[in-house]
């Protein structure tokens, strides 16, 4: 009996001593595991640049600390991306901002070349050859039209001899203009042609003479069908001179 009391005297001995040796072997396991997520996550941070601070571990939870504020979010990154750990945080103070980013180079302005200066549109002439080749021109580009077989212009016709006649009052005042009318023969005949030749003449010669120059510096007359041109639209006309 009292062999079976000392034995079981000793139970509570062998617990304690497992429980120690448990314990033991526990906290050595611990101190491998933190030592090797310290030596892996120094590594990680000195590849990465970061070699400036510190980190310790608690079991699997990292603690950084010495890092600048503008290291702090990186180091923490990277530590937090080692494997293994469980977690990890910035001690003391340090408050972590982000980075200033690297402005990216602006881009290379194009030099545009001077924008070339307009230059003063030329005087009108003021001699008898450069005024009536100015009038030339602008019957050329817009002819003086009228509703067939009358003397009423069209509206194209009538803004074209307008033009005429603002350009022809900036000439020397000395010069006079004669309005010839013309037109293709037709059934009525030369006196009919006639007198529709005279009526165009004196419609353009009154737009001139509304438009800048005066009655005394136009005259007007009808040619009838008498100078077909190339025949045609171009029998039917108008012509300006300078006299």
């Amino acid at each position: 009996m009292s062999g079976g009391r000392g034995w079981i005297r000793l139970i509570p001995i062998a617990v304690l001593v497992t429980a120690l040796l448990a314990g033991v072997v526990t906290w050595a396991l611990a101190g491998s595991i933190q030592r090797d997520l310290t030596t892996k996550s120094q590594d990680a941070l000195a590849a990465a640049g970061l070699p400036a601070g510190s980190v310790s571990f608690d079991g699997r939870d990292a603690t950084l600390s010495g890092f600048p504020p503008d290291k702090a979010l990186r180091a923490l990154d990277v530590v937090q991306n080692v494997d293994g750990v469980r977690a990890a945080q910035i001690s003391g103070d340090v408050i972590p901002v982000a980075p200033t980013p690297t402005p990216s180079p602006s881009p290379t302005k194009t030099t545009q070349p001077s924008p070339t200066t307009t230059t003063s549109p030329a005087p009108p002439p003021t001699d008898k050859a450069g005024v009536q080749a100015e009038i030339d021109r602008m019957l050329a580009e817009a002819p003086i039209a009228f509703v067939p077989n009358t003397a009423r212009l069209t509206p194209e016709g009538e803004q074209a001899a307008k033009g005429v006649a603002v350009a022809l009052a900036k000439s020397p005042a000395t010069f006079r203009y004669r309005v010839t009318g013309h037109v293709a023969r037709g059934p009525g005949g030369e006196s009919a042609a006639l007198k529709l030749s005279r009526d165009r003449a004196r419609a353009v010669a009154r737009i001139l003479t509304s438009n800048g120059l005066t009655a005394g510096r136009v005259t007007s007359r009808g040619l009838g069908d008498t100078r077909p041109a190339a025949g045609g639209e171009e029998d039917r006309r108008v012509e300006i001179t300078v006299v």
